[in-house]
């Protein structure tokens, strides 16, 4: 298999900017003209996206399908691979689940894994003439070489030239372009064509000596040092961005203070995206051990494991804070796993989420959900009518094996096949949906933001953020990287 069409960026660590690269790389080259696909044969991470046709991507591979102006499909990310313990996954293979795996059975998978691989990528090719792939992790992960359909050895296999991302602000960073190339073979090494390094602070002549040194070690050039652009805000493949964001300055007033627990198991942790960048909103990730603060609103997110982080919740002592925050008026919102937590009872027959056949919910709200194996997937438009508040439309998608009998309560959004979804308590002080990109929606996030105290909530939508910080990140790369040579790796 030959595609002298394709370039892949692998990085030498995880979080090295492979993801970023590859949306910032997608937005040039639809800038300058041309047709472009993103590409991951394999992926790991809790943050997924559903495509137009019903199946599961990672959600880095749907912001770069935005970044070349495409439609995100599954052949995009054929192998998504969503940890639901510290040794097994679920296995999404083409966008649709086959069950879940422990790492060595998954091994002796991968060879069905890679036929999903390599027909994906020949799907993409037919399409498209341009094909930016990334890597998974690392390539100096000899422990996972054989069978490798991630990095070196799909690169190998469909004979594409690599370029290899490391990241400055780690420290160490000519150890871990020198280190990666000592773990690879001498085919390997030849196949990588240069060197990007990111996230540079400083003065960039304090580090040319470096540069030069790396170049005649290595023997191959360095495309461009990347500047740590401050307040990039992307959809994350799987890190939880920090608390502290360098998007909100000291003299601008936050309002609305929001609180959410980052529960072990987390999922689509980038809803919470359009809360933590709202300039009025105060927004706290409450990690393990430590104390809640006081909020306005409070918001259990979803889980990939929701047995577990519900058993999390409990220890970590909650409960009594919900209800105490209930009681002095304040708000909560429960999206998917988060939801399924607040019922009374969680139903599991068949054991697709734990070894327990049922267990008690926080029981906040008076329902039940029964996990089947089929998982539901798919992508929403509707209207969302809270309690003395206009409608508004609401755009998102649904990713969730479970389903809720909602009892008696008046179903809070309607979709427009029909479908209703969500819930407001009868105090009014909760609101339940399994709608992913909820917030995303400016008008959407001005109603629930209204909903939980912020009565005069400036305008802030996500979307238009995203293609802002889409074409910064092209304009960067266009300024700081040699992109006549990229373009000749694309067309050699």
């Amino acid at each position: 298999m030959t595609s002298s069409n394709t370039l892949m960026i692998q990085g030498c660590t995880s979080d090295a900017g492979k993801s970023t690269l590859v949306a910032g790389l997608c937005r040039v080259l639809v800038r300058r003209g041309f047709k472009v696909a993103p590409f991951k044969p394999q992926n790991m991470a809790l943050n997924s996206a559903v495509t137009s046709d019903g199946g599961e991507i990672g959600r880095a591979q749907a912001l770069q399908a935005q970044a070349a102006n495409i439609a995100p499909t599954v052949h995009m990310n054929p192998v998504l691979l969503k940890p639901n313990s510290d040794t097994g996954a679920q296995v999404i293979l083409q966008g649709q689940s086959i069950g879940n795996l422990n790492a060595l059975d998954y091994h002796a998978y991968k060879p069905k894994a890679a036929q999903a691989v390599f027909d994906s990528f020949q799907m993409l090719s037919n399409d498209y003439p341009l094909i930016l792939v990334e890597g998974a992790g690392s390539p100096a992960e000899i422990n996972l070489r054989e069978g490798d359909i991630a990095n070196m050895g799909f690169a190998e296999a469909v004979d594409c030239p690599v370029i290899l991302i490391a990241d400055i602000d780690k420290g160490g960073v000519f150890a871990h372009i020198v280190g990666t190339l000592a773990c690879l073979s001498a085919s390997e090494r030849n196949r990588i064509k240069g060197f990007v390094i990111n996230r540079f602070r400083g003065d960039i002549a304090l580090l040319q000596d470096g540069l030069d040194w790396l170049e005649r070690e290595t023997g191959k050039p360095v495309l461009g040092v990347l500047p740590y652009l401050h307040g990039l805000h992307l959809d994350a493949e799987d890190a939880v961005i920090s608390n502290h964001r360098d998007t909100k300055t000291q003299s601008e007033k936050k309002v609305l203070k929001v609180v959410c627990p980052l529960f072990p198991h987390i999922s689509n942790h980038t809803d919470l995206d359009p809360l933590i960048q709202h300039p009025q909103v105060d927004f706290k990730w409450v990690k393990h051990n430590e104390p809640i603060p006081a909020a306005d609103l409070v918001i259990l997110p979803g889980s990939k494991s929701v047995a577990f982080d519900l058993a999390w919740l409990k220890q970590q002592a909650w409960l009594p804070y919900l209800h105490k925050h209930l009681r002095y008026g304040g708000k909560l919102i429960g999206i998917c796993g988060g939801l399924q937590m607040l019922g009374k009872l969680i139903k599991d027959p068949e054991h697709i989420e734990s070894d327990q056949t049922q267990m008690l919910g926080l029981a906040l709200m008076d329902y039940t959900t029964t996990f089947y194996p089929q998982k539901q997937l798919i992508t929403r438009n509707g209207i969302i009518q809270l309690a003395g508040l206009q409608t508004s439309p609401i755009r998102g998608y649904e990713i969730h094996q479970g389903i809720t009998d909602f009892s008696h309560y008046a179903p809070a959004i309607h979709w427009q096949n029909g479908d209703t979804d969500g819930a407001l308590s009868d105090d009014n002080q909760i609101f339940v949906t399994y709608c992913h990109g909820v917030f995303d929606q400016a008008e959407t996030l001005h109603t629930l933001l209204h909903w939980a105290g912020l009565q005069n909530a400036q305008p802030f939508d996500l979307n238009q953020q995203r293609e802002q910080q889409l074409n910064r990140l092209a304009d960067t790369l266009e300024q700081h990287l040699a992109m006549d040579k990229i373009l000749a790796l694309l067309n050699q």
